[in-house]
């Protein structure tokens, strides 16, 4: 395989992640065209055996003929940023949410749509990590049954918002006042991710709703969805509740997910076993369990879903859309 040049864009806590799995996962990198590039410079990095300074992101960065560059920075950056390194030649994998639902620009989860991913036009959009772990864990059901209405309820990390979501845990830990979050973290359930909307949707509730249908490619399934942040450092947790379009064995349906790709499950009743963020942390599966039927629905089904947002959630499923990519140059 070819050793592929890369740059990394912006070096915070999802590029520390990027470098992470980038190192664990034994990507097949060529280190003497790799470059980190950030707002942010001079800071030196130890990757791979070698020490590298961050540069200085700036237009003519990519004319070094990077082959991939995958971006964790905001959506801002990545608007100004990633037309020009795809313009170059490079292509841009963006971790923000202001490509994903370009219609020009593929929306991908590497084990539900590896396939989009070679139709792009130099840009690929990672999803939002929440709506990547619920897609990993519904799509198999979505193939062999159908899925006819979909209500998503997740239980989101701190870490989803970065540095400063952890910070925030920390300072109200110490009874300190919030500075990030619009309120106490610690001890608290936020009913409130991103900038509530007209209809009283949060932002991050539309974004599974919307990205959710892209992936699978059902423009008009019935979804529904409300986030809330809960005070955990690392892993989203999800409650989904699937109505599916036939009937179904619950033997069978284990079945399915167990033999899905990314996908393990933790499901004994009996032992007290199913998917927790402290277990699912530094990994890259999307765990399932507490599956049950949903009696009040015909056809319904229960999923508890838990997954490292940091990893399967960013960085991971990044680092993957790059594989797919590095298979074929």
């Amino acid at each position: 395989m070819k050793k592929i040049r890369m740059a990394i864009v912006g070096v915070g806590y999802v590029g520390r992640n990027f470098l992470k799995v980038l190192e664990q996962r034994n990507f097949p990198l060529d280190p003497d065209a790799f470059a980190m590039f950030d707002i942010r410079t001079g800071e030196k990095k130890d990757f791979m055996g070698r020490e590298y300074i961050i540069q200085e992101l700036k237009e003519d960065s990519f004319d070094r003929g990077f082959d991939i560059a995958l971006f964790g920075v905001e959506g801002n950056v990545s608007e100004k940023f990633a037309p020009i390194a795809a313009a170059k030649g490079c292509v841009a994998v963006d971790n923000s949410s202001f490509f994903r639902l370009d219609e020009d620009v593929p929306l991908v989860v590497p084990e539900v749509n590896p396939e989009d991913a070679f139709k792009h036009k130099g840009i690929i959009a990672n999803p939002n990590c929440s709506t990547i772990q619920a897609v990993v864990a519904l799509y198999p059901l979505y193939v062999k049954y159908g899925i006819k209405r979909i209500v998503f309820s997740t239980y989101q990390a701190v870490s989803g918002a970065g540095m400063n979501g952890i910070a925030d845990l920390e300072r109200t830990l110490k009874g300190e006042p919030a500075a990030y979050f619009p309120h106490q973290i610690a001890g608290n359930c936020i009913p409130h991710i991103d900038a509530f909307t007209e209809d009283g949707y949060t932002k991050e509730e539309l974004k599974m709703i919307n990205e959710t249908r892209k992936i699978m490619r059902a423009p008009d399934l019935k979804i529904t969805a409300t986030a809330v942040r809960v005070p955990v450092y690392v892993g989203h947790s999800e409650c989904v509740n699937a109505e599916l379009g036939g009937p179904f064995e619950m033997s069978e349906l284990v079945e399915t997910l167990k033999a899905a790709p990314g996908v393990v499950v933790k499901n004994d009743f009996a032992r007290g076993e199913y998917p927790m963020p402290l277990d699912c942390a530094g990994t890259d599966e999307v765990y399932v369990g507490r599956i049950r039927r949903d009696f009040s629905a015909d056809n319904g089904v229960n999923l508890w879903v838990v997954a490292d947002n940091a990893r399967k959630g960013a960085a991971t499923n990044a680092v993957q859309i790059a594989e797919l990519l590095a298979g074929r140059m």
